[in-house]
């Protein structure tokens, strides 16, 4: 039986959209999209975005619906990938570009810098601290990007790369969820003497 799965907010509140329903697939809970978007609102308007573990799209078209200018949605299942392009034809949404790839060969390319990043890869794959390492190299985050990062409650974050700050942190049910900060080191001083 599919899935649905509701846009909250933006041109598209309240669409809701079917998904496929595949084992371990999990959108993001409505309560904690609404929390991060809300955290997300001063930087959405213009942003280019990637859903990295797009699945149902939530995140990916709801950044999309509240004004992101591009939104590259990334998953592996080509059932996911049918839908998701569906889904996209039948909101006109221009702005988003749908990638059937698996996440981690497809950061191995020469990377497209973006403001905004859901890294939220399926619970029992475990490669949520290697997707974190393969953004922080050179190229895919622009200065001060943002990180979404969701884990199960029962594991601990993996460690973030040096060049992240971790801004916000909530948990909601079984889920703990994350938002980091591309930080970039200041310029060396001059200096003095």
């Amino acid at each position: 039986m599919p899935g649905v799965v509701r846009i909250i907010g933006g041109k598209w509140r309240r669409r809701r959209l079917g998904f496929p329903a595949l084992p371990g697939l999990r959108p993001t809970p409505d309560r904690v999209r609404e929390t991060l978007f809300n955290w997300l609102q001063p930087v959405l308007p213009g942003a280019r975005c990637l859903d990295l573990f797009a699945g149902s799209g939530a995140l990916g078209l709801e950044a999309a619906s509240r004004g992101a200018a591009h939104v590259t949605l990334v998953d592996q299942q080509p059932e996911i990938i049918d839908y998701l392009e569906a889904e996209a034809q039948k909101l006109n949404a221009t702005q988003v570009d749908i990638v059937g790839a698996d996440a981690l060969i497809w950061l191995k390319q020469p990377p497209q810098a973006f403001d905004i990043v859901f890294a939220d890869p399926p619970y029992d794959a475990h490669i949520l601290g290697t997707a974190c390492a393969l953004l922080a190299k050179d190229g895919w985050l622009r200065p001060d990007a943002l990180i979404y990062m969701e884990i199960p409650c029962r594991e601990k974050l993996p460690p973030l790369p040096p060049s992240w700050q971790l801004q916000r942190e909530k948990q909601a049910g079984n889920l703990r969820y994350y938002l980091a900060q591309q930080i970039h080191p200041p310029a060396e001083e001059t200096a003095h003497g």
